[in-house]
């Protein structure tokens, strides 16, 4: 297992730098590169969310591995999962209008605050302790994917009044930078964890003063911004109004919660499926974000001129990875017959997917649902089935490990069937509805925004 985890993040790690360089070279500079002023914008706004987010990467590795090592059940490592995982959707439904009222440079302060004393709860083997650590890094998530990018497309619009189309090259930009950076995070944890012998807590201790940088910057560079705020029933009504009147609305959004329902649940499991066979934990992980960069490379790349696919078939492809891959975990995962190496070529397969997943979702959902209704819709289907996904946890993963981890694959896998029969629905209603294919080429290749 550790040759093959070390070989598998090598391979990887070659495949994206080839495609990522013949991009690069293949792409002309635009309009906005070559803006001085955008630029330094930007190089603010990345000091401060690269660090952000590189701590929050850095801290993914040994979860799992560091309650093991204080000597919890599985049964309580999957409450305090369950605990991060209920905080962070329901931060999430008052994160925007939180964001709003406190400001968003303040709210990216408090993230770093937060986040900080996420971290040292850590150090602690109180299972109370660790319990608030997790309902602290889920404000902490919550604010992370909620204020940092509300607070740029404000500056990025209002102060600097550059134009509105520039923002998805950052966004774009980030998204790569985020891949990157997750897995240089991997290496580093590997690094202080286990080369240099400080366990499973040192990861954790490494992140507080990235942390801390980045509250610095954010409080020297950053300017405050504010918005109008919008009741939470007015979210709510707004996107059940959308959610009934749309038909595409309702079976992205099933397709949407079903998928990264499952995905959560395979965050929980990959450490008790591969750590007993002693897998370098921070080198695997780093071979999972280096599959899902891959997987975001052939989407671009599907996506460009030469081959012209279109989201939604990637959408469908990415289903479909994920389905075989959890119908191979099923059995790789049998009591008493159990395979490391297949479990670990699965999981691999389902990163690839979620590299595939991600933008082809983004871009039909800024086609089909409206801007200001989509935290309303995702709400209507996001909590109610991550609190099943909780509940699933906590009901089929017993503590002993002989079934219940398989137990949650052949779960999961019918959970994915659903989640297909949703998406060959979706393909069914958008057939010939030019709105959600990619405009054909005309002169340079094409990529939709990530």
């Amino acid at each position: 297992m550790l040759v093959t985890a070390y070989l598998s993040f090598v391979g990887l790690l070659a495949s994206c730098l080839g495609l990522e360089l013949s991009r690069c070279r293949a792409k002309p500079p635009g309009r906005a590169c070559s803006n001085p002023s955008f630029l330094q914008f930007q190089l603010d706004f990345y000091q401060v969310y690269f660090l952000a987010l590189a701590a929050d990467w850095l801290q993914a590795p040994y979860l799992y591995k560091l309650y093991q090592h204080y000597h919890f059940l599985e049964g309580q490592i999957a409450i305090l999962y369950v605990c991060g995982l209920a905080s962070t959707v329901l931060f999430g439904l008052v994160a925007s209008s939180l964001v709003d009222w406190l400001g968003r440079k303040k709210s990216c302060v408090l993230f770093s605050l937060t986040y900080s004393l996420c971290c040292l709860t850590k150090l602690s083997q109180d299972y109370f302790v660790l319990l608030v650590g997790r309902a602290l890094g889920g404000l902490s998530t919550a604010l992370l994917f909620s204020a940092f990018e509300a607070w740029y497309i404000h500056e990025h619009v209002e102060r600097h009044d550059f134009p509105a189309e520039w923002i998805p090259a950052t966004f774009a930009r980030a998204a790569f930078w985020n891949h990157v950076l997750a897995v240089a995070a991997g290496v580093a944890a590997e690094a202080v964890a286990s080369w240099m012998g400080l366990g499973p807590v040192a990861p954790f201790v490494a992140a507080i003063p990235l942390l801390a940088l980045a509250g610095a910057l954010a409080l020297r560079n950053w300017g405050e911004n504010y918005d109008r705020q919008r009741a939470f029933s007015k979210t709510c009504a707004g996107g059940l109004r959308c959610l009934l009147s749309d038909r595409r609305v309702l079976l992205l959004g099933t397709i949407q919660a079903l998928f990264e329902s499952v995905i959560f649940i395979f965050v929980f499991l990959w450490t008790p499926v591969l750590d007993p066979h002693r897998a370098p934990l921070g080198i695997v992980f780093s071979s999972f974000m280096a599959a899902s960069l891959l997987g975001s490379s052939l989407y671009r790349i599907a996506t460009s001129k030469r081959y012209h696919l279109q989201p939604m078939h990637l959408l469908s492809l990415a289903v479909l990875i994920v389905v075989f891959s959890l119908f191979m975990l099923t059995f790789s995962t049998s009591p008493g017959q159990e395979n490391p190496v297949e479990s670990f070529i699965a999981f691999l397969l389902i990163e690839l997917a979620c590299g595939l997943y991600f933008p082809s979702m983004s871009f039909l959902r800024r086609k089909v649902i409206p801007e200001t209704e989509q935290a309303g819709v995702l709400n209507w289907f996001r909590v109610p089935l991550h609190l099943l996904a909780c509940l699933g946890l906590l009901v089929l993963h017993d503590s002993d490990r002989k079934t219940g981890t398989r137990n949650m694959f052949s779960i999961c896998s019918a959970v994915m069937v659903m989640a297909l029969l949703a998406v060959v629905g979706l393909f069914t209603v958008v057939r010939h509805d030019a709105e959600l294919r990619v405009p054909s080429p005309t002169g340079e290749p094409y990529a939709p925004e990530l």
